[in-house]
C-alpha cells in the first residue's frame, strides 16, 4: 500500500465541508470555485489558458478518460495506444465501441513512441492518440523534443485528437535527469486538438477521494459534460472542497513526498541493477518500475528430484509463484501489454520495499535452467 499521507490542509477542508453540511449536488461539471482553481493551476504549471467552462471535474481521471473517449469515437474508429500502457486504456476503447491499436515500444528507447512508429500506425480510421507522461507503468517521461516530433506527425493528420494523461505530473525527478514535464497541449497547434487529463490522486495522495478532471477545447468539454450528466451527475462534493484546498496549499507537501519517492526509486534502481539478466529503462517519473525479466522464462521452479518440473513461461506464471512462495505481490506485465515485464510500485514503506526486492532477486536466481 501507498504509505504517503494525505496533506493536513486537504483533510481539514474535507472535514470542514462535512461539518458545514456541504453534502449536496454540485454543478455537473464541478464546483465553479474548483474549476477556477484548476484553470489557475494549468496557467501556472503548464502555460495553458482555459476557462472554467472548458473544465469537467469527474470521479477520478479514469472517468474523465472514459467520458472523453465515449464522446469522441465512432464504431469504426481506431485509438493508437503505445505499449506498455496503463491497463485500462484498451478496455475503455472497447467499452466505447472503438478499436485500440497497440504499438509496442522498447526499454532501450525509454518506452517512448517514435514519430516513425506513429506515422506507420495511422490509418484513415485513426481518431485518437493516448499518451501517458509521466507513465504508469514504465516510469518514463516524454521530453519536449520527443513530444514535438510526435506533434510534427500529427500536424499532417488533422482528424486525430490527443488524450494527454498527465496524472503523474508532479511526480518527476527532473533535477536528476535534466527533464521537465511538458503538457502536449502547450505545443504549437496542439491546444485545439488535445484534452489534458489530470487529477488529485497521485500528486496529492488523494486516491480515495476519487477526483480528476479534463481540460479541453470548449466543444469537447461540453460533450464530456453531457456524458457525465447521464452517468454520475457530478463528483463528490466533499472531494471537490478538498481539491480546492489541495490547489491552494502550496507545493511544500508535494516536495516532501518527492524526497521520499526519490530515495525509494534509487533503492529500486540499485536493486534491479544487481540482478543479472534484468533490463529496466530509466525511471524519470511516477513511482513504478517495469523491469524485463523474460531472460528467466523457460526456467523451472526448484523442486525435489523426480518431480515434474513447473516451468515459468510468462509474467503471470512468475507473479503467481513469487506471491505463493515469497509473499511478494507484483503485477504481471501482460496486463500492461508487455508480457516480458513485471510492474513494481515503490510507493509503499521502505522497509517493506527492501524485503520485497531481496525476495524478488532470490526468487529469480532460484529458478533452474532446464
Amino acid at each position: 500500500p501507498n504509505d504517503t499521507k494525505c496533506p493536513a490542509p486537504i483533510l481539514a477542508a474535507a472535514q470542514k465541508a462535512l461539518s458545514e453540511g456541504r453534502t449536496y449536488y454540485t454543478s455537473s461539471s464541478g464546483m465553479l470555485e474548483l474549476r477556477r482553481e484548476i484553470c489557475l493551476k494549468l496557467k501556472r504549471d503548464n502555460g495553458l489558458e482555459y476557462t472554467p467552462a472548458q473544465v469537467v471535474v469527474s470521479n477520478g481521471a479514469k472517468q474523465s478518460i472514459m467520458q472523453l473517449v465515449t464522446a469522441l469515437v465512432a464504431p469504426d474508429d481506431e485509438v493508437i495506444i503505445p505499449a506498455p500502457y496503463w491497463t485500462s486504456y484498451p478496455d475503455i476503447c472497447r467499452l466505447a465501441g472503438c478499436s485500440p491499436k497497440i504499438i509496442r515500444t522498447e526499454a532501450k528507447d525509454g518506452y517512448l513512441l517514435s514519430p516513425s512508429q506513429l506515422e506507420a500506425a495511422i490509418t484513415p480510421n485513426t481518431r485518437l492518440l493516448i499518451l501517458c507522461t509521466p507513465s504508469n507503468p514504465t516510469g518514463s517521461m516524454y521530453p519536449k523534443a520527443a513530444l514535438e516530433a510526435l506533434a510534427a506527425v500529427l500536424r499532417k493528420h488533422p482528424r486525430i485528437f490527443v488524450v494527454s494523461d498527465e496524472i503523474y505530473e508532479y511526480i518527476t525527478y527532473m533535477g536528476e535527469e535534466g527533464l521537465e514535464h511538458v503538457s502536449f497541449a502547450s505545443l504549437d497547434g496542439m491546444y485545439a486538438r488535445t484534452a489534458v487529463i489530470n487529477g488529485f490522486s497521485k500528486g496529492f495522495a488523494m486516491t480515495g477521494f476519487r477526483l480528476g478532471y479534463v481540460a479541453a477545447p470548449l466543444p469537447v468539454a461540453k460533450l464530456c459534460a453531457k456524458v457525465q450528466g447521464q452517468i454520475t451527475s457530478c463528483a463528490c462534493s466533499i472531494s471537490q472542497h478538498a481539491g480546492v484546498a489541495a490547489l491552494r496549499m502550496g507545493m511544500g507537501p508535494v516536495k516532501e513526498m518527492l524526497k521520499d519517492f526519490r530515495k525509494k526509486r534509487q533503492f529500486v534502481v540499485d536493486s534491479l541493477k544487481s540482478i543479472k539478466g534484468v533490463v529496466c529503462s530509466k525511471l524519470v517519473g511516477a513511482f513504478y518500475a517495469l523491469p524485463q525479466i523474460s531472460s528467466y522464462y523457460g526456467r523451472a521452479i526448484p523442486g525435489t528430484a523426480g518431480e515434474k518440473k513447473t516451468i515459468i513461461s510468462d509474467s503471470t506464471a512468475f507473479c503467481k509463484y513469487l506471491l505463493s512462495k515469497y509473499k511478494v505481490a507484483l503485477v504481471p506485465g501482460a496486463g500492461f501489454g508487455d508480457d516480458r515485464c513485471v510492474r513494481i510500485s515503490y510507493a509503499g514503506d521502505i522497509e517493506d520495499l527492501k524485503k520485497a526486492m531481496t525476495r524478488l532477486k532470490a526468487c529469480l536466481e532460484s529458478l533452474v535452467v532446464v
